[in-house]
């Protein structure tokens, strides 16, 4: 009877965010929807050709794109430009948030790095290996030639090492990197489909 109330209750978690958001933008469309056909402006041409159905979900659109556009040049980049030069002052600081900031633009921005999973090699004899990401495939701005960099994450967190190596201890996967990271992360007790 237990199981059953938990199998009730974890359902209750799936089906409910995903009933009342349905709920909200239907009933927001068809208010909207509504709403806009009502308008006199659109009862009298030249407006009238844009008396239809489905206009309330075109303005929903747009009004939402334009909210992020407005959102982003007025609220995001002047906070983050000032904070960068706030940045500029504390060196140390800097660092250490540019780092963390690349790291998880890594895994999440517009620049992914980790889209190469390969399984390193980690001994002579073959035995112990790791799964990893290439993040460089050329140091040579480092000086360090005929190695590339791979990062291995570590399970249960988001920090790992990075390792400078030869390319032949590396063996791409075929594999979705997401799949790949989301096994490593869980300590290998994910399945990957």
């Amino acid at each position: 009877m237990k199981k059953l109330a938990k199998y009730f209750f974890q359902g209750l978690l799936y089906v409910v965010p995903l009933g009342v958001t349905i709920y909200v933008l239907v009933f927001a469309f068809i208010w909207l929807d509504g709403l806009l056909l009502d308008l006199e402006i659109f009862q009298h041409e030249p407006y009238a050709q844009f008396n239809f159905p489905g206009l309330g979900l075109l303005v929903i659109l747009l009004l939402i794109t334009l909210i992020g556009f407005i959102g982003q040049k007025l609220i995001t980049a002047p906070i983050e430009n000032r904070f960068e030069r706030g940045l500029k002052k504390a060196p140390l600081i800097k660092v250490i948030y540019s780092s963390v900031k690349d790291l998880l633009s890594a895994f999440v921005g517009k620049e992914r790095k980790f889209e190469k999973p390969v399984l390193v090699t980690l001994d002579k004899e073959g035995i112990l290996q790791r799964l990893g990401f290439i993040t460089s495939s050329d140091l040579n701005e480092l000086g360090v030639k005929d190695k590339i960099a791979v990062y291995l994450p570590s399970s249960y967190g988001i920090l790992g090492e990075l390792y400078v190596i030869p390319s032949d201890h590396v063996k791409p996967i075929d594999a979705h990197p997401a799949d790949v990271m989301k096994f490593i992360v869980s300590g290998g007790v994910t399945k990957v489909k």
